[in-house]
């Protein structure tokens, strides 16, 4: 508790100290802004199955920096970051610095430091809206909310064929009471032609550490690859086909071989666009595929920890709408049905993000 407000103390004194900061650098740097990141989340998943329960995930979180710009391609980000779930005794559940180097070139940027936050793309969708946008079974989308602040490495690049997003972000590190935890990913797709595209997806979560070995080495990792089809339907809608080839490997512990799992999978998804409108449909089935940090919807493990030796089944659909209330402003609303199995359920949520700049010099 003592750590947590000496967390929240630094955070108050930087975020206070901002605008002195910026107010000694203007004269040393080409462009100062100061910048702010806000996401407000609720999420409300009404499951009582097997392999996942239902939560209730509302809060807000928010950063607060300044970019100072050394020349163009290169900018420092200082300042704070905070979490806040509604209904908790905190004021804060995390808090954190932003810090990070952000280098940018005419088609791609890298970042050392705290990773961006992530941006509602018009139109979103909860399937779609994880906190590096990968498929669900690979990621779950709820981590945006759970797990809103990253640091690490970033790599972004957007080419006329070639687009992607690699990271690697730590989570933990190895104590004398638990093993380091890092993630790291790669969200990429390859145009060839019009509408058409090869889209790859890797997510690795390993758990490790040589300083010390308190808790078993771990290993999860999967990777998607398939073909998507976006089209234009007329004047007003666009319609988007994908079909993913999944396989997976789940290593517990690298000294328990027997415990360890390979899994293979196929992701389907439809969906039409219209405006601010989206409507999608996904299938999924899946044999032994099991992924850390995965939706449990999709795996082949049950909520008590027992694996599911046959080929599971999921569907779901779901319509979303997309508010810009100002430039930089949104709200979006989704609603789903989900059928795991022989399970019937329903899920809705409502996110808002808000961008604010204010440049202090130019």
């Amino acid at each position: 508790m003592r750590g947590f407000a000496r967390d929240v103390a630094v955070m108050a004194v930087l975020a206070a100290a901002l605008p002195v900061l910026a107010g000694r650098a203007v004269r040393a740097q080409e462009k100062v802004t100061l910048r702010s990141d806000l996401l407000l989340y609720g999420d409300n998943t009404e499951f009582r199955n097997p392999f996942r329960e239902g939560e209730t995930i509302f809060g807000a979180a928010a950063r607060l920096f300044v970019d100072f710009e050394l020349n163009p391609k290169i900018a420092i980000s200082l300042g704070g970051f905070g979490n806040q779930r509604f209904g908790s005794a905190k004021a804060f559940d995390l808090a954190r610095p932003v810090i990070a180097v952000t280098v940018r070139g005419a088609r791609s940027s890298f970042v050392f430091g705290t990773l961006p936050a992530r941006q509602v793309t018009a139109p979103g969708g909860p399937d779609r809206g994880g906190p590096h946008g990968l498929l669900p079974p690979l990621q779950r989308e709820t981590l945006a909310f759970e797990r809103p602040y990253e640091a690490g490495l970033q790599w972004d690049f957007r080419g006329r064929t070639l687009s992607h997003s690699a990271w690697l972000a730590w989570q933990r590190l190895n104590t004398p009471e638990h093993r380091e935890r890092f993630d790291g990913g790669l969200n990429a797709e390859v145009l060839v032609g019009r509408g058409l595209t090869i889209p790859l997806q890797v997510h690795v979560v390993h758990e490790g550490g040589q300083l010390f070995s308190a808790g078993p080495v771990a290993d999860s990792a999967a990777a998607a690859l398939g073909l998507a089809m976006r089209v234009p339907a007329g004047q007003r809608w666009r319609v988007s086909l994908e079909a993913f080839g999944l396989a997976s490997r789940f290593v517990p512990d690298r000294q328990t071989p027997r415990a360890s799992a390979t899994g293979r999978a196929m992701f389907t998804r439809a969906s039409v666009e219209r405006g601010d409108w989206r409507a999608h449909a996904i299938a999924w089935r899946g044999r032994h595929f099991i992924k850390d940090e995965g939706d449990p919807n999709y795996l082949s493990l049950r909520r008590n920890g027992n694996r599911y030796g046959g080929t599971r089944d999921y569907a779901e659909a779901g319509l979303t709408r997309r508010f810009t209330l100002a430039p930089g402003a949104v709200i979006e609303v989704a609603g789903r049905v989900h059928r795991t199995e022989r399970f019937y359920e329903y899920s809705y949520r409502v996110l808002s993000t808000a961008s604010l700049r204010s440049v202090l010099r130019r």
